[in-house]
């Protein structure tokens, strides 16, 4: 009798399935509440190698569904703990732990020797800067994204088209965990469901989950999947995610934020043009032009409005991004 004894006899498991999964290699980006969930199943059920990437901390207020944590971890590193955990839960899967936050210029490092990665930072920057690379990489992504009692989860890249096919431009607006609340029971069914689909994509079932996404209404009781496989790439190129060590010297850095919101930029010198004011600014030919704030969802807006009016060299920071 093994571990894996129950899952081994679902024919289309069996012996070489379970192989399959202990050669495995899964990246992991978010170690918080769809991580709580979907971590120790991957562990339990076999994955040879979880690299954990989060640079947060537990904390009590996100131990409601970051049940992966116990009290007295609060102000530890959450990678730290989540791979103490899985190590207790099953010694046959390696854990790397990194105590950091993906961001654009370490995204291919990250994704090294990976064969699937998943999204649960719940982070619109996270996810289309994880998309963009597995896209490129040809890695298939599993995202996954709750607010309050809805959320939703998707199959992307590798062979299926990316999240920008699906959602092009960034949503209206920046609600959060943080900022409108959310019940634990619902990150734990995506994260489980983000989980059911990775295994699914290292055992080659079919259907495959790439190219599908599930919508969960907790309010409504409403569960609705729909397949997205011939879902064109966007024309243009994509306004790309970087962080501070991708500027360039000549960049012309734009800080959206107010004073008031954020006294301190992503460097010392910036041209402050509150989002209202874009439309009238005039950028500088022959520089890049990076527009800054909180989420990116500010920045991509007014990166629109300058497409519009032929700015072509444009990029995006998100300075409070996990």
């Amino acid at each position: 009798m093994n571990r894996y004894q129950r899952q081994q006899r679902l024919p289309e498991i069996g012996e070489a399935g379970q192989q399959q999964l202990s050669a495995a290699r899964v990246l992991v980006v978010g170690a918080g509440g769809l991580g709580s969930a979907l971590l120790p199943l991957l562990a339990g059920a076999g994955i040879g190698t979880l690299r954990i990437l989060d640079d947060d901390r537990v904390a009590l207020h996100n131990l409601h569904r970051q049940t992966l944590y116990t009290t007295e971890e609060v102000g530890q590193p959450k990678a730290l703990c989540a791979a103490r955990a899985l190590r207790e839960r099953n010694p046959d899967c390696r854990v790397e732990a990194r105590q950091q936050a993906l961001r654009p210029s370490t995204v291919n490092e990250a994704l090294a020797g990976i064969d699937l990665a998943i999204d649960a930072a719940d982070s619109f920057a996270v996810t289309y800067t994880l998309s963009d690379a597995c896209r490129l990489l040809n890695v298939p992504l599993i995202s996954a994204s709750v607010l309050g009692r809805q959320g939703y989860v998707g199959g992307f890249c590798g062979p299926a088209p990316s999240y920008r096919a699906v959602f092009p431009q960034l949503p209206a607006s920046a609600a959060s965990c943080n900022t409108a609340g959310v019940m634990g029971p619902a990150v734990a069914t995506l994260g489980a469901m983000q989980a059911q689909m990775a295994l699914s994509v290292l055992l080659g079932f079919t259907p495959s989950p790439l190219g599908s996404l599930v919508n969960c209404d907790f309010v409504q009781w409403h569960f609705r999947a729909f397949r997205f496989d011939g879902a064109e790439e966007p024309a243009l190129p994509a306004i790309p995610f970087i962080d501070t060590a991708l500027l360039r010297p000549d960049d012309c850095i734009v800080e959206l934020r107010s004073l008031e919101e954020a006294p301190h930029s992503v460097t010392p010198v910036v041209e402050r043009v509150l989002p209202e004011a874009i439309s009238g600014w005039q950028p500088p030919t022959g520089r890049r032009v990076v527009l800054v704030c909180a989420s990116g969802i500010r920045a991509a807006k007014a990166a629109t409005l300058l497409s519009q009016r032929g700015v072509e060299a444009l990029a995006i920071i998100a300075a409070n991004r996990p």
